[in-house]
């Protein structure tokens, strides 16, 4: 087992983009099919050419790209979706045939027999234009045993490359996936896939007991992007196949954290901060025995690196802190403060916590600061903010900050007034201190018409990253006041050398 490698098949601009919600341009799904190349993919199910002419514009785009990646278009059992593949220029197509009693009554409404000769004379057309094909099972794991094997059997002697059972509803467990693909694996000639969806939180226990019985392949998604409950993750299979069983990829580990913050930002659906392995709480820290643990030595609490997939570790500060992780921090921006002063600081953030409160990175260094004696400059100061929106107005804002001597102006545009202030502050901070936001959010909204809002950025400067809040009753100011005061601890700390 330790020296087999599995291919991997993304199908994240293609099952993935399926999520609700999401709908990527052709430009955008360029950029992510290059960093799934550069990330090791072997083949990228690049969309559906049938779908519109924005999706074959997309597909023509990735597959002129000369991405080393085998390019995968999505097909029915119709020969038009073979015509609108060929058209792209793709390598390959993934051809989806349903199998099950259910599928074939009240789907495609036709008998095992009719869909049995349609889907073979699909894929001899496909394989007769010179195209690679993939034959899948949609819906192999509600599907008789005895067709199936024979269907998929049928579909080999054609001429197809690979196979593919498609765990369709996600209703397999690792037991019933491990005797399924065991016996395809040990009766089928070419190399068996596994698609597996997640509407029951297995699809990445399944997909590894699939790869253990004997699957050559698995199908998955950034994130675990995909319809209902979504796909197997990328990001868990590749790390379990390796942590887990010794088997190998050509994926990248130490690019997951990256590739799925691109995926993040690309669809605008927000990763779970208690996502597996790419979350953002997946290497933070808050409890004291915890983060003691991991000061001390990190495998305590760690099962692997965040390095592996190219993540960071974190230690969050709250009621639950310990006073090691306090000291640990203090340390790391430089400061040698007393016995005393850590006590303090301590009992502050604890204090701070009850409340119920996020204690972010500017809030605890504000703590520092008061008991430690240092004072923080104000280095850039909002002078000036002014937004324009309305029902026939395209929202439009202008700003005016002062950094040391200079005054700087930048306007912004967007689909609301928020938006347009982020922009246009986002713009002057860009400007003047590469600073990055990362995320916001509305931490919280207290009730009435006269609500006060709690904003929180993520803001980096490419080597620090730190957490910063505003809070007012105009959103609009509470998010700029969030930026700023990101940014001028992000400077204060770069001005006193510290973290």
């Amino acid at each position: 087992m330790a020296k087999r490698r599995v291919k991997v098949l993304d199908t994240t601009l293609r099952d993935g983009e399926q999520t609700p919600g999401v709908a990527l341009a052709p430009e955008q799904k360029l950029e992510l099919a290059r960093a799934l190349d550069d990330l090791g993919v072997d083949i990228i199910e690049a969309g559906a050419a049938i779908t519109s002419e924005g999706e074959r514009k997309a597909i023509k785009l990735i597959s002129r790209a000369r991405l080393d990646a085998e390019i995968c278009n999505f097909a029915r059992g119709v020969r038009a979706d073979i015509d609108a593949a060929l058209a792209c220029d793709v390598d390959s197509v993934h051809l989806v045939i349903p199998t099950s009693d259910i599928h074939l009554k009240y789907k495609l409404k036709k008998t095992k027999r009719e869909v049995w000769e349609m889907a073979l004379d699909v894929a001899r057309y496909a394989l007769d234009h010179g195209l690679t094909v993939e034959f899948s099972a949609e819906d192999a794991s509600r599907t008789g045993p005895a067709f199936l094997r024979e269907f998929l059997s049928a579909a080999v002697e054609e001429g197809v490359q690979r196979v593919c059972a498609c765990d369709t509803v996600g209703v397999l467990t690792p037991e019933s996936s491990r005797k399924l693909f065991s016996d395809l694996a040990k009766r089928i000639k070419v190399p068996v896939a596994t698609h597996c969806h997640d509407d029951f939180g297995m699809a990445t226990a399944n997909t590894l007991a699939a790869v253990q019985a004997g699957a050559s392949e698995v199908h998955v998604t950034v994130n675990g992007l995909g319809e209902r409950g979504g796909n197997a993750a990328l990001e868990e299979v590749v790390l379990g196949l390796s942590h887990f069983h010794g088997i190998k990829t050509g994926i990248k580990l130490n690019k997951l954290y990256s590739i799925s913050k691109l995926v993040e930002r690309l669809t605008g659906l927000p990763v779970s901060p208690t996502k597996a392995v790419v979350g953002e709480n997946a290497f933070t820290h808050e409890a004291g025995i915890h983060t003691h643990g991991v000061l001390v030595y990190p495998p305590t609490y760690e099962p692997i690196s965040p390095e592996v997939v190219g993540h960071h570790r974190k230690l969050v500060f709250g009621k639950h802190v310990g006073s090691h992780a306090i000291e640990s921090e203090l340390k790391r921006m430089g400061l040698k403060p007393t016995k005393g002063q850590v006590h303090e600081i301590f009992e502050q953030v604890k204090r701070l916590g009850d409340r119920g409160k996020l204690v972010t990175d500017t809030e605890l260094r504000a703590i520092v600061d008061e008991v430690m004696g240092r004072e923080l400059k104000e280095m850039v100061k909002l002078e000036e903010l002014t937004v324009v929106s309305g029902n026939r107005v395209t929202p439009t804002s202008s700003v005016k900050v002062r950094f040391g001597d200079k005054e700087v102006i930048e306007s912004g545009l967007g689909v609301g007034p928020v938006d347009a202030a982020m922009n246009a502050i986002r713009k002057v901070v860009e400007g003047m201190s590469n600073v990055r936001l990362q995320e916001y959010h509305v931490d919280a909204i207290s009730g009435g018409t006269d609500a006060v809002v709690s904003v929180v950025v993520k803001l980096t400067d490419g080597k620090r990253i730190v957490t910063a809040r505003g809070t007012s009753g105009d959103i609009i100011m509470a998010s700029v006041q969030a930026m700023l005061n990101g940014v001028n601890r992000l400077l204060w700390d770069r001005k006193l050398g510290g973290a």
